[in-house]
């Protein structure tokens, strides 16, 4: 930890990002372009058509990371300033994965009102809004309130990333093990923003027995201290406990802390149970402890040293670069069930020489370790980004409407695989 503390804090020296230029400006005819007076005319133009803003300017591939830095991984509230690495890295991960280019902004602000009236005066300015690190319940409102006044999609990672990854990845135990969501006990530790997405994503999968845990307990009918985003998941039992209810569970997502689940409320599971134990760095259970006491349970960390990582990051960049690259104005829930069902599908390819490569592991492919992508996967931006602009498409939230979902794909394969030799190994 002192060797990585050390080369990290070499490696953030000067910041992560940079501005990149995309016309020349080597002599005063192109500064008379860039900026005065030439500039004056894309203006006009915008001025009388905004859409215009897409064609003549880099809106059509910009999102705001944007925090307010109550919630940052791990760390709590660490004020909007020591947040920014975190926002930094965000924006290189949009770039390196999806090439959206992304700019952070970290927010001095702790209320509602305020956050969502200091986005909106910014918000035309870019493609899409990225929410980051903010506290629930805040976040559900800020989200929601964004969206209905802002014509661009705003997201909120925390929880729809982790929502979109665990369903894709559920979608595939329940093939691998034969069961249907509609008998699963789901049995979800943690009921803030990625907890309730999750559950509400599920839902939407068609589960139907949902077991929400926070910090007092099951969510049940005999508790009088629920806001109304818990209430919404309430249920009517005796348990109280988590030991209680992991009784009998055939599927359990942690986002808690680490070390709080046992051996013996992995052995109390159903049969051909999956756990997604994703508090970082250290799960509520490791793979390890899990395969001690039972070999017939899938897991999945949100670590890359272990198998099936569950990892945010397959999923915000394409689903960006699908939205933006047909204008849409929001990300419905189409859109990242969609996403969703991309990646469990992609997930049954064939896995890429490069891919094993990486990984070490020439035998990967698709099974009880591999029942989500791995982010180093190329595929996953065609496959994604295409089935979420389709999705905005089919659901009338697309300002393009002459989409063609073939050349869509040949345009984002074209983007990856510029190299002749990786085209001939793929």
């Amino acid at each position: 930890m002192k060797n990585l503390k050390k080369e990290s804090l070499r490696y953030h020296v000067g910041g992560k990002i940079a501005t990149l230029l995309t016309k020349p400006c080597k002599s005063q005819k192109d500064l008379s372009l860039a900026y005065t007076p030439g500039v004056a005319y894309p203006c006009q133009e915008i001025e009388k058509d905004p859409s215009l803003a897409y064609k003549y300017t880099n809106k059509g591939n910009l999102v705001a990371v944007i925090t307010n830095a109550t919630a940052v991984l791990g760390l709590g509230d660490i004020g909007a300033l020591a947040s920014k690495p975190v926002m930094e890295g965000k924006a290189v991960l949009f770039k390196k994965f999806a090439n959206v280019d992304a700019v952070d902004l970290e927010l001095n602000i702790k209320d509602i009102d305020k956050i969502v009236e200091t986005i909106l005066a910014i918000g035309d300015s870019f493609g899409g809004i990225n929410l980051e690190d903010i506290k629930a319940p805040e976040c559900f409102e800020i989200e929601k309130k964004l969206q209905e006044k802002l014509n661009i999609p705003v997201f909120h990672d925390d929880q729809h990333g982790t929502a979109i990854i665990t369903t894709a990845g559920l979608i595939n135990v329940l093939e691998l093990k034969n069961k249907k969501i509609e008998n699963l006990k789901i049995v979800i530790i943690g009921a803030g923003a990625a907890g309730i997405a999750s559950a509400r994503m599920y839902k939407k999968l068609g589960a139907k027995h949902i077991v929400m845990i926070d910090s007092k307990g099951v969510i049940s009918t005999k508790r009088d201290d629920l806001n109304r985003y818990k209430a919404e998941f309430v249920i009517d039992t005796d348990d109280k406990t988590l030991q209680d209810a992991l009784k009998g569970a055939d599927m359990m997502l942690g986002l808690s802390r680490g070390g709080l689940v046992t051996k013996d409320m992995v052995k109390s599971m159903a049969k051909d149970a999956v756990i997604f134990a994703c508090a970082n760095p250290t799960p509520e259970i490791t793979p390890d402890e899990v395969y001690e006491v039972r070999d017939d349970i899938i897991v999945a960390t949100g670590r890359s040293d272990y198998p099936n990582q569950v990892n945010n990051v397959l999923g915000f960049p394409f689903i960006f670069r699908g939205a933006l690259d047909v204008r849409a104005t929001k990300i419905t829930e189409n859109m990242k069930l969609s996403a969703a069902y991309a990646l469990a599908n992609l997930a049954k390819e064939p896995v890429p020489y490069y891919v094993k490569a990486a990984y070490n592991d020439p035998t990967l492919e698709f099974g009880a370790k591999h029942i989500i992508p791995k982010p180093f996967s190329k595929e996953v931006l065609i496959w994604v980004a295409s089935a979420v602009a389709k999705a905005a498409i089919e659901d009338g939230v697309a300002q393009i409407k002459d989409f063609d979902e073939t050349r869509y794909k040949k345009s984002l394969r074209d983007q990856i695989y510029l190299d002749e030799e990786e085209i001939e190994h793929t």
